[in-house]
């Protein structure tokens, strides 16, 4: 089915961290709502030290609602981090986290659909080639969750963003099959375009014709740690 230019357009702003729209409350996915706090413990034994991203178990996901009439969600390929943590004191983590901006991953796109989100008035992957998260602050709001305070750095703009973010579980290592020690975390926040300098197609006050000014980030994670120590 051939695309009209107003509806690609209004596509292109939607696929991607740069753009969602904001239709009645009712519609709006929660994006921002940690993932809840499991029923049963979960294993918090980790040994502390550096873990970095296992990223054949990892996703970093993006919701969108276009127009008021659908949620569009798509994603990133190519990204990595590294945690330095201690289970002991949880409030003392450091997460950093790079995103290869290029390897923005769209469901079924229209030809030039990618193209055109990499231009300057978008993401400008050519002069920003990388976002960039790193944590300023972790503060404990229970057993198994907290509240990531980071900066985040977008077309070479940085402003603060909040992770809400759920331990799953973790473990010293499993012989023979995992030789490291192994931990999973669930996470979810929201931006503003806008606060990146993307401001173009943001419906007017009281409409949701176009597409937003807020993006939800959904991110889950295993991340793989010290050796496990022999017995």
């Amino acid at each position: 089915m051939r695309l009209l230019p107003f509806t690609f357009g209004l596509l292109v702003m939607s696929a991607g961290l740069t753009a969602c729209s904001q239709p009645p409350a009712e519609t709006t996915p929660d994006a921002s709502a940690p993932k809840p706090a499991p029923a049963t413990p979960v294993s918090k034994d980790f040994p502390a030290g550096l873990y970095k991203l296992d990223t054949s178990h990892a996703s970093l996901t993006f919701t969108v609602s276009h127009l008021g009439f659908s949620t569009y969600t798509a994603g990133f390929d190519r990204f990595d981090a590294t945690l330095e943590i201690d289970p002991s004191h949880p409030e003392a983590a450091k997460l950093r986290a790079t995103v290869d901006v290029k390897s923005l991953d769209l469901p079924a796109p229209p030809k030039g659909f990618h193209d055109s989100l990499m231009s300057a008035q978008w993401f400008d992957a050519a002069t920003h080639p990388q976002m960039t998260f790193v944590s300023t602050k972790i503060e404990k709001t229970g057993d198994y969750s907290a509240k990531i305070y980071g900066d985040l750095t977008l077309r070479g703009v940085t402003r603060p963003v909040v992770l809400d973010a759920v331990l799953n579980g973790g473990y010293a290592g499993f012989a023979p099959y995992d030789p490291n020690a192994r931990i999973g975390f669930s996470a979810r926040g929201e931006i503003k375009r806008s606060d990146f300098g993307m401001a173009f197609g943001i419906p007017e006050p009281g409409s949701t014709m176009g597409v937003g000014d807020t993006v939800g980030i959904v991110i889950d994670a295993e991340f793989s740690g010290p050796p496990l120590k022999a017995k």
